[in-house]
């Protein structure tokens, strides 16, 4: 932590200019620990440089205040954290504004931006910051011999008690599929068809009974906490905030983890362009993106980052590297989230999820 503290102190100037007069952004995230690891990472040492403020907003995901912003001709908003595939879709529908990976600054090894990112992690109108992913956490003092792979979640004879799950079909299909059997790799190919989407809903209508919704992040590791279900899906920073934070004892199972990005997007007419694209910039740099990884168990989306991820920011014996999505042993049977699928399918399969949460 104290290496990366220090290549902040020295590179922050170069890498955020000063603004002739202090500014204030609004940064649209999800809330929770991951908010809390940009305002310790990015907020903080951004306005301590450049004497500008930056206001944080949570949001739930989607593009539908975005669109309204816009097509209003009333654009609050200057950065948003949003998914790869409401990335695509945004900058497919004109929504955002574009992003030229060049102007990037290069990695603290003088890797360009281009190279230094890790692939397919930026795009004409985003840029990441992190890998994430939707995994599934337990409660291990309340169920000693907890479960090991994503069919187990799907168990209730064997594993009883409720579950929790994002209300969005999202995550819930793939994990579906691969509990009914279905090869990671073979997942999408399974979901472009009718059968297949029918297959997904049938493994999900066995355990329809015993669901809880969550919508916000911070749902489920209070669902755990309370003893409100047995098992949950969450993202994996959020259960690891839990443990790490406030010695819950939780336990994450990778099998059958989604994985996913998360970049920023500037929304077309940002009342406070150019001060944005400067934040976006300091806060996707090497220095930045490692700090975060600090707080939060997110891997960061540039290579030049990883030898600069050390221990947690107060718990120095907490080594982050096995607790990132990207570690070796939590790839075993992990899934890629098709940023194209979604894109081209979301809001067909909204429909039908929702027509199915009202049967």
């Amino acid at each position: 932590m104290k290496k990366v503290t220090t290549l902040l102190a020295a590179g922050l100037a170069a890498a955020v200019g000063v603004a002739n007069a202090a500014e204030t952004i609004t940064v649209v995230s999800w809330g929770g620990a991951y908010t809390k690891s940009q305002v310790e990472a990015y907020h903080k040492p951004w306005m301590a440089a450049t004497g500008n403020t930056v206001v944080s907003e949570d949001y739930n995901g989607g593009l539908s205040e975005v669109k309204a912003q816009v097509e209003a001709g009333n654009v609050k908003w200057d950065l948003i954290d949003v998914e790869l595939s409401d990335a695509i879709r945004g900058c497919d529908e004109g929504l955002l504004e574009e992003i030229n990976i060049d102007d990037f600054p290069a990695g603290a090894d003088g890797t360009p931006a281009a190279d230094d990112f890790l692939p397919g992690t930026y795009t004409d109108c985003a840029v990441a910051n992190i890998v994430w992913s939707t995994i599934f956490a337990y409660d291990s003092s309340k169920m000693e011999n907890g479960p090991s792979t994503i069919a187990d979640f799907f168990d209730t004879a064997n594993f009883p008690g409720k579950r929790g799950l994002r209300k969005n079909p999202k995550a819930n299909l793939e994990m579906a599929l691969m509990a009914d059997g279905v090869a990671a790799d073979e997942v999408y190919s399974v979901l472009e068809t009718e059968e297949g989407i029918e297959r997904a809903f049938a493994k999900l209508d066995s355990i329809k009974g015993d669901v809880v919704w969550w919508e916000a992040g911070a749902q489920p590791p209070q669902l755990l906490a309370d003893g409100e279900v047995a098992m949950t899906t969450a993202y994996n920073g959020r259960i690891f905030n839990a443990v790490a934070s406030e010695d819950k004892p939780f336990e994450i199972v990778w099998d059958g983890q989604i994985w996913d990005l998360d970049l920023w997007v500037m929304p077309k007419g940002a009342p406070n362009k150019e001060a944005a694209m400067e934040f976006m910039k300091y806060s996707t740099g090497t220095e930045a993106l490692a700090a975060q990884a600090s707080w939060i168990s997110y891997g960061p989306a540039r290579k030049s980052s990883s030898p600069l991820v050390g221990s947690f920011h107060n718990k120095p014996e907490l080594e982050m590297a096995g607790h990132m999505p990207t570690a070796p042993d939590n790839l075993k049977n992990a899934l890629q989230n098709n940023f194209d699928f979604w894109a081209d399918n979301q809001d067909q399969l909204n429909e039908q999820f929702n027509a199915w949460l009202a049967q």
